[in-house]
């Protein structure tokens, strides 16, 4: 299935059934009062976030979704039939946002939360509600209220614990593949990796984390370069950045001028696209040490850990070999977990809880 993260839709929720004028006529009852039904209401469009969706691809053939629309109202003070809601499935980690304005409608990060982005129309209100003392023979209806009609901007960014940051062909793919069961595609020439992969790592039964791997960044993706800068912003949800370090470039190239250029192009991203991506926490990852001897590794990674003062954890790993790689995987769990006991711990004492912030986003209520 083709990978789609970025979608325009179109939603219009049903518009509300008109009230009618009808009188009541029996035999025996010449003037029997007014009997006209309301209308019903217009359905109403929302989106539900569903766990087995991971793209937003449907979208793209069909761009305009509608609600029905409620029923006009009948004699005998029968009401119309109330339009169908309709419910779209997306995917969960999926921002909608209102084209018109610009407003964040909401952001779905769990599955089956549902979110309304369009409301039905009232109903029409038929000649029975104006009957009153003085107007005993009313013949006043009202029409139903439109639906709302929305422009929808739907963006899906992956929701992982951890994200892969590098360049092309600096082994993220090889060390998302030695640590979990995903299996994305590996080759030796640039961008390998076409879109986003997720896999689960557990370095313990019970325990576990999801990782990201995303195509591979390269200098001037801030500016459009490459494939990296369309795929960045699903490294916004993460906790923790990986930035892997290729030891030994199949290009020859500068390690140092590598390391420098990625987070160049993080604080650029961050600048143009007011992310807080520079903000997060990375840890370099030396990968590939087993193509080079010991003393070299250690030259190239201290060669870089001192021109860069660098003042954060880092790792010598090979992916290929699965060299290190258990030990980084218990230190990103261990890591993880007190991120989240310490998130807990605020909640309880500010009193705040995911579940309110979420609703106060895009509540249309």
């Amino acid at each position: 299935m083709k990978f789609v993260d970025e979608v325009t839709i179109k939603v219009k929720a049903g518009n509300g059934g008109s009230g009618i004028c009808s009188f009541r006529r029996e035999k025996y009852i010449p003037k029997g009062g007014p009997d006209g039904g309301d209308g019903g209401d217009g359905g109403s469009v929302y989106l539900i976030a569903d766990s087995e969706l991971n793209t937003l691809v449907d979208y793209r053939y069909v761009r305009f979704y509608g609600a029905e629309n409620g029923e006009k109202g009948g004699a005998k003070n029968c009401t119309g039939a109330k339009g169908s809601d309709l419910v779209l499935p997306v995917p969960v980690g999926t921002r909608v946002v209102n084209r018109e304005t610009d407003e964040l409608i909401g952001d779905m990060q769990k599955a089956g939360e549902k979110l309304l982005v369009a409301r039905g129309g009232f109903h029409g209100l038929g000649n029975t509600r104006f009957k009153s003392s003085v107007n005993r023979t009313p013949r006043q209806t009202s029409k139903g209220s439109p639906g709302d009609f929305r422009e929808l901007k739907l963006e899906l960014r992956v929701l992982a614990d951890v994200g892969l940051l590098g360049l092309p062909n600096a082994g993220k793919s090889t060390f998302i593949r030695s640590v979990s069961a995903a299996r994305p595609k590996v080759a030796d020439y640039p961008f390998t990796t076409l879109v986003p992969n997720l896999g689960v790592v557990a370095p313990e039964p019970h325990r576990s984390f999801v990782i990201a791997d995303i195509p591979g960044v390269i200098e001037g993706a801030a500016e459009g370069a490459g494939l990296g800068v369309r795929f960045l912003k699903h490294l916004s949800r993460t906790q923790l950045l990986l930035h892997l370090v290729d030891l030994k470039p199949f290009d020859e190239s500068d390690p140092l001028e590598n390391v420098k250029a990625i987070l160049g192009e993080l604080e650029r991203y961050s600048e143009e696209y007011q992310s807080d991506l520079n903000q997060k926490e990375v840890w370099l990852v030396f990968n590939k040490c087993d193509l080079l001897l010991e003393d070299e590794v250690e030259e190239a990674k201290n060669r870089i850990l001192e021109a860069l003062d660098w003042q954060g954890p880092y790792y010598v790993i090979s992916g290929l070999e699965s060299q290190g790689t258990k030990k980084l995987c218990f230190d990103i769990l261990e890591h993880i977990e007190s991120e989240k006991d310490k998130a807990e711990k605020d909640k309880e004492e500010t009193g705040t809880h995911p579940e309110e912030t979420q609703s106060q986003a895009g509540s249309l209520e």
